[in-house]
C-alpha cells in the first residue's frame, strides 16, 4: 500500500510531487551547459563525443537522480539516527562511485578516485548530517570508499566491455537512488515539511557537477594509461 501511495504522491503536493520535476530541471540544466560548451569548445576536439559521450550522458543522468533525494532530505532537515546513517551511506557511496567511475573511464584511476572521493564525501557528509555525527561519519566513509571503488572498477574493466559495464552500473545505482526516495517517503509521510525551497540549489549542483565532469573529460589531467 505504501508503494502505491508513493507513486500517487509523484503527482501530489508533497515533496515527493517534486521528484520528477527536479530530475527534469537537473537534466535540462546539464544539457544546456553541455550544448553551450560543445558549441564553443568541444566540437573542435576530435573524437570527443565518440570517446566520452556515453560516459558523460550517464554521468549527467546519474547526477539528476541524486537531486530529488537531496531535496527530500533538506525539506525535513532532521531524521532518526538509523535513517540518517542510511542517507549518509547511500548518498556518499553512490555519488562517489558514479562520479569516480565515469571520470576514471576517461582520465584514469588517480583522477577518477580524487573526483569520486571529493564528490562522494561532500554529498555524503552534507546529507548525512541530518542525524548528527553518525550520519556524517557514514557519509565520510561511504564517499571515501565509493570514489575509490568506482575509479578502480572502471580501470579494471578498461579492456572488458567498459561501456556495457557503465550502463549496468548506472541502472543499479539509479534503482538504489529510487529506493532511497521511497525510504525517505516512508520516514516522512506523517511529518510536517520544515523547509520550502526553490530550484536554485538543483540548478547549481547540476551545473557544478556537470561542469567539473566536462572539464575532466575534455581538458583534465590523465594518467599514463590514457595518454597523459
Amino acid at each position: 500500500m505504501s508503494l502505491k501511495d508513493f507513486l500517487k504522491e509523484l503527482n501530489g503536493s508533497k515533496v515527493e510531487g517534486e521528484i520528477l520535476k527536479t530530475i527534469f530541471i537537473s537534466i535540462v540544466t546539464s544539457f544546456i551547459l553541455f550544448a553551450v560548451v560543445y558549441y564553443f569548445r568541444l566540437r573542435n576536439i576530435e573524437g570527443f563525443l565518440s570517446n566520452n559521450g556515453l560516459y558523460l550522458f550517464l554521468a549527467v543522468v546519474s547526477y539528476s537522480l541524486l537531486m530529488p533525494g537531496i531535496r527530500q532530505v533538506r525539506a525535513f532537515k532532521k531524521f532518526p539516527c538509523m535513517t540518517g546513517m542510511m542517507i549518509g551511506m547511500t548518498f556518499g557511496m553512490i555519488s562517489g562511485f558514479i562520479s569516480g567511475f565515469f571520470v576514471a573511464a576517461t582520465n584514469g584511476m588517480f583522477w577518477g578516485s580524487v573526483f569520486g572521493m571529493a564528490t562522494g564525501i561532500f554529498i555524503g557528509v552534507w546529507n548525512g548530517k541530518c542525524c548528527g555525527v553518525m550520519g556524517i561519519i557514514e557519509g565520510l566513509m561511504a564517499g571515501f570508499m565509493g570514489g575509490l571503488m568506482g575509479a578502480m572498477t572502471a580501470v579494471m574493466m578498461i579492456n572488458d566491455n567498459l561501456k556495457a559495464a557503465g550502463i549496468i552500473i548506472f541502472l543499479i545505482c539509479g534503482a538504489i537512488l529510487v529506493c532511497l526516495n521511497y525510504l525517505l517517503y516512508i520516514e516522512t509521510k506523517n511529518s510536517e515539511r520544515i523547509s520550502e525551497e526553490d530550484n536554485y540549489l538543483t540548478i547549481f549542483l547540476s551545473f557544478l557537477l556537470t561542469a567539473l565532469t566536462l572539464w575532466f573529460m575534455a581538458f583534465g589531467p590523465r594518467s599514463a594509461l590514457f595518454g597523459g
